[in-house]
């Protein structure tokens, strides 16, 4: 197909498939860079919130007949599903239009860091082994084969985003310590990376433009960093007491929640720097929250 101001450039269509978060912030800031945008969510309420696209309803069964022919129009696929106790849904229920799919120049997968084992807070890159800790982690590694498989066979690009902890705007420290919610844990020589979804938005542009980097990327921040550390920190930046320590051996926290605690790594980013040429907004969390309380 050709633009319609008759360039002769072939119409850039995006499909998201669970428009979530991160998905609805890339389409903010980069939705205008493509002349269709489609997007998805798990249900007709969560659809109906979705702004500035073409909607649709996808749970992992068929796509109806609105979303296969907006894939088999796609020339971008972002996938921001996450896999579940069969697999992964978006090739289970879409895997047949996009083989079809006959526009599609790019896939891009959000993943996580989670795929990584604990390292004792060693770091970690592209180049490791993913070993994960626990049943999601393993979940994700067996879907982030099968999505660079399916791109091997049908000769597409597909990159793998592996995502750090993601914040933003109404999804931060700054937002729980307003809502009485922030916890202060304390667990002896953990760190997180962190990452901030403009910065993801930004690392899934770039991919588009520079496809063969990669296929695998970890979008993380410049400085893992103690959990105890960012709520001070948010907290002296709006002028509140933190809330007290707690030892993460006594704390009350759910499995998941827990979980989450039990790796401990650092995740190095310079594939995404220089591979893909991305410079970082908000190169640690400190930049990131006093972003969002200005």
């Amino acid at each position: 197909m050709a633009r319609g101001d008759g360039s002769g450039a072939r119409v850039r269509r995006l499909v998201v498939i669970g428009c979530g978060y991160t998905g609805r912030r890339f389409v903010e800031l980069h939705g205008a860079e493509f002349d269709a945008v489609d997007a998805t969510a798990r249900s007709a309420d969560a659809a109906a919130k979705l702004e500035g696209v073409t909607r649709h309803v996808f749970d992992g069964g068929p796509a109806d007949d609105g979303l296969a022919a907006a894939i088999a129009e796609a020339t971008h696929v972002l996938v921001s599903a996450p896999p579940d106790d069969r697999g992964d849904p978006t090739l289970r229920g879409a895997g047949a239009a996009l083989a079809q799919a006959n526009n599609l120049a790019w896939i891009g997968y959000l993943s996580t860091i989670g795929v990584y084992a604990d390292t004792g807070g060693a770091w970690v890159d592209e180049t490791t082994l993913p070993e994960a800790d626990s049943e999601r982690g393993r979940r994700r590694i067996e879907v982030e084969r099968d999505w660079l498989a399916f791109g091997a066979d049908k000769g597409v690009a597909v990159q793998v985003f592996r995502l750090a902890g993601i914040y933003g705007p109404g999804r931060n420290q700054i937002e729980n310590l307003k809502g009485g919610t922030a916890k202060r844990l304390v667990k002896s020589g953990q760190v997180f990376n962190r990452i901030h979804v403009d910065d993801i938005a930004a690392a899934i542009a770039a991919g588009i433009e520079r496809s063969g980097v990669g296929p695998i990327v970890n979008v993380a921040d410049d400085e893992p960093a103690p959990p105890q550390d960012v709520v001070t920190y948010a907290a002296g930046l709006i002028g509140v007491e933190p809330p007290p320590e707690v030892a993460f051996e006594t704390a009350e926290l759910t499995p998941m929640a827990r979980s989450f605690y039990s790796s401990n790594k650092r995740v190095r980013n310079r594939l995404l720097r220089e591979g893909l040429g991305v410079r970082l907004a908000y190169p640690t969390y400190r930049e990131g929250i006093a972003a969002l309380v200005r």
